[in-house]
Protein backbone atom coordinates (compact mmCIF):
# COMPACT_ATOMS: atom_id res chain seq x y z
CA UNK A 1 0.00 0.00 0.00
CA UNK A 2 1.82 3.23 -0.98
CA UNK A 3 0.51 6.21 1.53
CA UNK A 4 1.44 9.70 0.81
CA UNK A 5 3.83 10.76 4.02
CA UNK A 6 1.84 13.04 6.72
CA UNK A 7 2.79 16.62 7.53
CA UNK A 8 3.54 16.39 11.35
CA UNK A 9 0.31 18.13 13.17
CA UNK A 10 2.79 20.67 14.47
CA UNK A 11 3.64 22.36 10.90
CA UNK A 12 -0.39 22.98 9.72
CA UNK A 13 -0.97 26.12 8.54
CA UNK A 14 -4.21 25.90 10.12
CA UNK A 15 -3.46 23.74 12.85
CA UNK A 16 -4.67 26.47 15.67
CA UNK A 17 -7.93 26.28 14.37
CA UNK A 18 -10.79 24.61 15.76
CA UNK A 19 -11.16 21.32 15.40
CA UNK A 20 -13.37 19.70 11.71
CA UNK A 21 -16.45 18.64 12.75
CA UNK A 22 -15.34 14.93 11.17
CA UNK A 23 -12.19 15.40 14.17
CA UNK A 24 -14.98 16.15 16.70
CA UNK A 25 -17.38 13.01 15.60
CA UNK A 26 -14.60 10.49 15.38
CA UNK A 27 -13.20 11.50 18.54
CA UNK A 28 -16.56 11.57 20.32
CA UNK A 29 -16.70 7.72 19.06
CA UNK A 30 -13.50 6.95 19.65
CA UNK A 31 -13.35 8.56 23.59
CA UNK A 32 -16.48 6.52 24.03
CA UNK A 33 -15.15 2.88 23.06
CA UNK A 34 -12.31 4.28 25.33
CA UNK A 35 -14.15 5.53 28.20
CA UNK A 36 -12.47 8.88 27.99
CA UNK A 37 -13.72 12.56 27.87
CA UNK A 38 -12.91 14.60 24.87
CA UNK A 39 -12.03 18.18 26.04
CA UNK A 40 -14.40 21.46 24.61
CA UNK A 41 -12.67 23.38 22.01
CA UNK A 42 -10.04 21.89 20.97
CA UNK A 43 -7.57 23.08 18.05
CA UNK A 44 -7.04 20.68 14.86
CA UNK A 45 -3.17 19.61 16.03
CA UNK A 46 -4.99 18.96 19.41
CA UNK A 47 -7.69 17.20 17.90
CA UNK A 48 -5.42 14.87 16.07
CA UNK A 49 -2.87 14.47 18.72
CA UNK A 50 -5.98 13.10 20.91
CA UNK A 51 -7.58 10.54 17.90
CA UNK A 52 -3.71 9.08 17.84
CA UNK A 53 -3.53 8.57 21.25
CA UNK A 54 -6.73 6.80 21.59
CA UNK A 55 -6.50 5.33 18.26
CA UNK A 56 -3.54 3.29 20.46
CA UNK A 57 -5.82 2.75 23.27
CA UNK A 58 -8.81 1.20 21.79
CA UNK A 59 -6.64 -0.54 19.06
CA UNK A 60 -8.20 1.22 15.92
CA UNK A 61 -4.62 2.69 14.96
CA UNK A 62 -3.50 -0.73 13.41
Amino acid sequence: MNRTPEKDPQDWTTGDEPMTGPQESYLNTLAQEAGEEVPAELTKVEASQLIDQLQDKTGRGN
